[in-house]
């Protein structure tokens, strides 16, 4: 069954304008609906997925956050560091987009088998009023979060600031889209995944900007 999200529709339809203005198809997933439920539920793809692939330089806001443990992080020390990092925005009542995004980020280590010590990967809310730090924990140990997955809140306004800044603001939660970050190391553009990808080929983006 096709997915009816309105923010599903407009990723596709987002990804067929990036895609005329020269930027790599790749192609989607197997037939499926997401739904509600945490991981043992059975997550399954949107048909007529995939996502589309483009390079883009950003300017990391210098914020204070705050992650599942209740720790003050700074997000550019988070991510402008010498390691590769992947990045996503999710919020934990989310029942279409985020279960699929997130479910993947957990498999995404089993993919990468020893290359997985390389990988760094960063999900934050975009429902900072709901997500608090004891949520965010309860709802990454779902998943199985391992050390070097950090999940983050704070501030609407600095929320607000992050998404603006990854050109990912879409004004409301529910009009949230699926989008997946990739930086390798300093000096190089990040990578944008616009759309829904695989565990497999996360790792196969991630291959690409770690060891290139």
């Amino acid at each position: 069954m096709k997915s009816s999200h309105p923010s599903l529709r407009a990723t596709l339809a987002l990804a067929a304008l990036v895609g005329a203005a020269a930027v790599l198809p790749v192609r989607g997933w197997a037939n499926g609906s997401a739904g509600q439920g945490g991981p043992a539920a059975g997550v399954v793809w949107p048909d007529s997925s995939g996502y589309t692939r483009s390079e883009r330089s950003y300017a990391i806001p210098d914020l204070l956050l705050t992650d599942s443990e209740g720790r003050r992080v700074r997000l550019r020390e988070l991510l402008a560091t010498d390691e590769p990092v992947m990045v996503n925005f999710i919020f934990t009542t989310c029942a279409t987009l985020c279960p699929v995004m997130v479910k993947v980020f957990s498999e995404v280590p089993a993919r990468l088998g020893a290359d997985a010590a390389r990988l760094r990967m960063v999900s934050i809310s975009i429902d900072p009023e709901h997500d608090t730090p004891a949520r965010l924990k309860a709802y990454a140990r779902e998943y199985g979060q391992g050390a070097r997955w950090t999940f983050l809140t704070g501030s609407v306004q600095d929320i607000n600031a992050i998404q603006r800044a990854f050109a990912s603001y879409r004004g409301d939660k529910m009009n949230h889209e699926p989008v997946t970050l990739l930086y390798g190391a300093p000096g190089r553009p990040w990578v944008r995944l616009d759309g829904f990808a695989s565990a497999s080929e996360l790792a196969a983006e991630f291959r690409k900007v770690a060891f290139k």
